[in-house]
């Protein structure tokens, strides 16, 4: 929490503007959130024993028939909704940074691989990179989620369902790390220090992890920044589409999905404040992964 707590200092050290500061502070205060959900939840929305009928669908406390227990309201099985969505948002966010790391180990390691050897190593990578690109992220992802419920059984309970979303998302994310990674790698190959590993003797493992992994992070960072927003939106709608997480314990794109059957019934709250929280997540992450892009792009430097 120290270094969640010391990441706006030092993005005003790095002389971001006060829209990326600001965009900073509220995703780390939504992560911050998502990670206490346990402690500051008013309710355990996991514990089906403790719902109760009578409160299904109570609105918002500050509205004219609202209950001051229920801050935002309750779902339709008389669970706080506040309290569903903390704990829905740290799903979410732990479903997206686990979908972001897997792709970026998968792809860096892949890019490394084809920069550094090229020939056929590189374009077999590429090639199978190309295919997974063929399909659209929703679609494939939805294709490994079918698949992974067709042969396990237990794929859609609370317990498997977020490594199959982790999966189903990253298997197509990996690419985009890849080809940066590549491209940097030939870049890297070419320098001198690099062939100067290669005549003492280094072997190549050795190179590729000690000499020419740590020059190109800075572009891996970026991209996962990015991709961060981009699987947690992806996270979303797979269980919006009915594929992601269960009714029982769900993550906020179920909490959308369960409200959208009674938007026109005027039960708007169940809908409606999951979605802001998705979306203000999802906007504040992109704007500091769009500045991070933009401060560590040497062509925009130089412009500037």
């Amino acid at each position: 929490m120290k270094t969640l707590a010391s990441t706006p200092g030092l993005f005003v050290r790095l002389g971001a503007p006060i829209s990326v500061i600001v965009a900073a502070i509220v995703a780390l205060f939504l992560v911050a959130c998502a990670l206490l959900a346990s402690w500051i939840a008013p309710y355990d929305p996991t514990d089906l024993a403790s719902f109760e009928l009578i409160n299904a669908e109570l609105p918002p406390a500050f509205t004219a028939n609202g209950d001051p227990s229920f801050l935002l309201g309750t779902d339709n099985q008389g669970r706080d909704l506040l309290s569903a969505m903390l704990y829905g948002a740290r799903v979410s966010i732990a479903i997206g940074g686990g979908a972001v790391v897997l792709a970026a180990t998968l792809g860096v390691t892949l890019g490394l691989l084809a920069g550094y050897y090229g020939g056929r190593v590189d374009a077999l990578i590429m090639r199978v990179g190309d295919v997974i690109l063929s399909f659209p992220t929703i679609l494939l992802a939805l294709l490994v989620s079918g698949i992974a419920r067709a042969i396990f059984p237990g794929a859609a309970t609370a317990e498997w369902a977020p490594i199959i979303l982790i999966c189903a998302i990253a298997i197509h994310e990996w690419v985009q790390y890849a080809r940066t990674v590549r491209a940097a790698t030939m870049v890297e190959t070419a320098k001198d220090y690099v062939r100067a590993a290669k005549v003492i003797g280094l072997p190549p493992r050795r190179i590729m992890l000690r000499h020419i992994l740590p020059n190109v992070m800075s572009s891996v960072l970026v991209i996962s920044t990015i991709n961060l927003a981009a699987a947690v939106l992806t996270e979303a709608t797979l269980s919006f589409l009915g594929v992601g997480m269960p009714p029982t314990y769900p993550s906020l794109g179920t909490l959308i999905r369960i409200g959208n059957e009674f938007v026109f019934s005027g039960i708007w709250w169940i809908a409606l404040f999951p979605a802001l929280a998705l979306v203000i997540l999802v906007l504040s992450v992109n704007i500091v992964g769009d500045w991070l892009r933009d401060r560590f792009n040497p062509k925009l430097r130089v412009k500037r």
